[in-house]
């Protein structure tokens, strides 16, 4: 069966590098391209129903021109995301990958998402998104709830695109940082780059095993490795080794805890996400 890559694209800056990443992972799989814009179903449409303070004889005219108004929104909100498709698929191609296609759907983002990547082999978004205020380490709303529901790597653009020469699999030893391994192992996507492998903390002899075994795998399937303990917490790291490495690409497990943990003690997966200027592919 055809690779296929499926590429959310908006109207954020982050646009661009998504479809340029897209087009380096699709060149290097022999991956078709999915390029896919969703509009929430009441995006365009005013919230407000300014209709009740309004006297009988004159409400039912202005209903009439609020409805004429929210078509016209609507209609304008789907012309701009085809636009925006079109966009993206000139980039794709320029950069050469293909072939390309481009769907435009009005529905929950993350219900479109889990419905796209059901023949898909990874899924491309940007960091932040067009509804991002862009504080600085802001993330896009959409990443966390995207990555949860996904059974498929995920794949989070930077702002802008390099292809790597080198990446970093943080590894813990768990069934994510596990599945990590073996889908590098197994797949063409990071053949031929230089692989570091690190652990950060306090490593038992049973997760320096682990370490041990997930080198092996590698080096088998013919990467250079360089495997490494870190001390310290797991976001500190990670985050000096990708900076002092000079890392293009960040390999992890994700969202290993519930949201209301997460919540509560912080999630290395958004750390990581937020303070490392690389793409990061994330494994469910």
């Amino acid at each position: 069966m055809t690779k296929k890559i499926v590429a959310l694209v908006d109207g954020s800056i982050y646009s661009r590098s998504v479809c340029e990443n897209a087009a380096w992972i699709a060149s290097r799989l022999s991956a078709a391209v999915e390029l896919l814009h969703v509009l929430g179903r009441r995006q365009g449409a005013e919230s407000n129903d300014l209709s009740g303070s309004i006297a009988l004889g004159a409400r039912s005219a202005l209903l009439e021109e609020l409805t004429a108004l929210d078509e016209q929104r609507a209609k304008l909100q789907q012309q701009r995301g085809r636009a925006i498709l079109d966009d993206a698929k000139a980039v794709v191609e320029a950069a050469g990958a293909g072939p390309v296609t481009t769907r435009l759907r009005i529905a929950d983002i993350v219900e479109t998402t889990a419905e796209a990547e059901a023949d898909a082999d990874m899924l491309v978004i940007g960091k932040r998104g067009e509804a991002a205020d862009f504080a600085r380490l802001h993330l896009g709303s959409n990443i966390e709830r995207i990555v949860r529901a996904s059974h498929k790597p995920v794949y989070i653009a930077a702002r802008a695109f390099h292809a790597p020469e080198r990446f970093l699999i943080a590894f813990d030893g768990g069934p994510s940082s596990l599945k990590a391994v073996e889908h590098v192992a197994a797949g063409a996507l990071f053949a031929g780059l230089e692989c570091h492998l690190l652990m950060a903390g306090d490593a038992s002899a049973d997760l320096r095993r682990k370490l041990d075994e997930a080198d092996a795998r590698l080096q088998s399937a013919g990467f250079t490795v360089k495997a490494f303990v870190a001390p310290g917490a797991p976001e500190a790291a990670i985050a000096a080794h990708v900076d002092s490495q000079k890392i293009g690409l960040l390999v992890m497990g994700a969202y290993g805890h519930s949201r209301i943990r997460s919540l509560i003690i912080g999630s290395t997966t958004t750390e990581m996400i937020r303070s490392c200027k690389v793409p990061v592919v994330l494994f469910r």
